[in-house]
């Protein structure tokens, strides 16, 4: 059967569909659960949680599924730590972004403090907790690492958004490779290059990797459907990630409001912008990213997330939409299911019926 893939025996879940474990608090118990008894892989993006946040949050899944999960962390989770901004940093991002708290009422924010990394206090509790699936973003693990992962049962996929990135993946001794398109919502985790020289589309990049790679490979991008599960089978993916389609679900952590978007005319059209967190991201199109296409004036990640965290909660407040980022890629537009229950068999007929 289609389904009986390397990564479903793997993993153990019945269908090689899994979900995009989104970060900035997208995720919820309640989507992973109900992804995982749906006989996929939910799965929970904890990179801004502290290391008691984790627990509690996988003690919450647990008691909502004996399934298998994944959870998601960021290996490389800042741009600045123990950087202090300079008056000249300071003063051109001001001068970029200023007038947007001024239409929004806001005074505009002090410097950002410092960010100290949380990695590593983040991996100790997967190491103590072991999900079935620890994925990770924008990097590698050590190989001891990933050594320690597999002799506590704990399988691991890494995040590539090119060949090199995959192959270096590859060589840690990682358990699966997740082939990141440029099509998708969210961050782009590239980390051997620059995000912007690393924009391979999901079908293209899955082949490259699929000819210099041993190991199982999961396209992520641009899969919102059954066909697009069958094209990327075809193609020699072992499964899929879906994304933005989960996303859009009720049982997501998004705002009712960033789920009505993504369902509405908006989504047609997306972009690629550092202007609200300091990393390269794809959302709906708004007037700030627009604004800020070709330049430099942001803060280094997180430190751009801090200063626009007031804006955005005063746009979200006074419903000046087109000043908020709405993550969402690209297939957003072909989306039709507002439940995981509905979408999975969706997802499973669609496909069983092309392959």
């Amino acid at each position: 059967m289609w389904y009986n893939t390397k990564t479903t025996k793997l993993l153990d879940i019945s269908y090689p569909i899994m979900q995009g474990p989104f970060g900035g608090g997208l995720s919820s118990p309640a989507l992973v659960a109900a992804v995982s008894n749906a006989g996929g892989l939910g799965g929970f993006g904890a990179y801004t949680f502290s290391p008691q946040e984790i627990y509690d949050v996988d003690k919450q899944i647990r008691a909502l599924t004996n399934r298998p999960y994944n959870l998601n962390l960021w290996v490389s989770d800042t741009d600045a730590s123990g950087v202090v901004i300079s008056d000249e940093q300071y003063a051109r991002a001001r001068q970029m972004f200023g007038p947007y708290f001024e239409e929004a009422g806001l005074p505009f924010p002090e410097k950002p403090a410092p960010f100290h990394s949380r990695f590593q206090n983040q991996l100790q509790v997967i190491m103590d907790i072991r999900p079935k699936v620890f994925s990770f973003v924008f990097g590698a693990l050590p190989p001891d690492v990933i050594e320690q992962c597999q002799r506590l049962g704990i399988r691991t996929a890494g995040a590539a958004t090119t060949l090199d990135e995959a192959i270096a993946l590859e060589n840690t001794g990682v358990d699966m490779i997740i082939a990141s398109g440029f099509e998708a919502g969210g961050h782009r985790p590239s980390f051997l290059a620059s995000a912007e020289s690393s924009l391979t589309g999901t079908f293209v990049l899955l082949q490259l990797i699929r000819e210099k790679v041993k190991i199982p490979v999961i396209a992520a991008g641009g899969i919102a459907n059954g066909r697009g599960i069958a094209a990327a089978m075809t193609l020699g993916a072992d499964a899929v990630q879906v994304g933005t389609a989960f996303l859009a679900c009720e049982e997501s952590n998004a705002l009712p409001i960033h789920r009505e978007m993504l369902f509405s005319q908006a989504a047609r059209k997306t972009m690629l912008t550092r202007a609200f967190t300091g990393r390269l991201g794809r959302g709906l199109s708004n007037k700030i990213g627009e604004a800020h296409a070709g330049k430099d004036n942001h803060l280094p990640f997180p430190l751009q997330t801090t200063l626009m965290s007031s804006l955005r909660k005063a746009a979200l407040d006074q419903k000046k939409w087109d000043m908020v980022f709405f993550w969402g890629g690209q297939i957003a537009p072909l989306l039709k299911h507002r439940n995981v229950k509905t979408l999975m068999e969706s997802l499973v007929e669609e496909a069983a019926e092309l392959l």
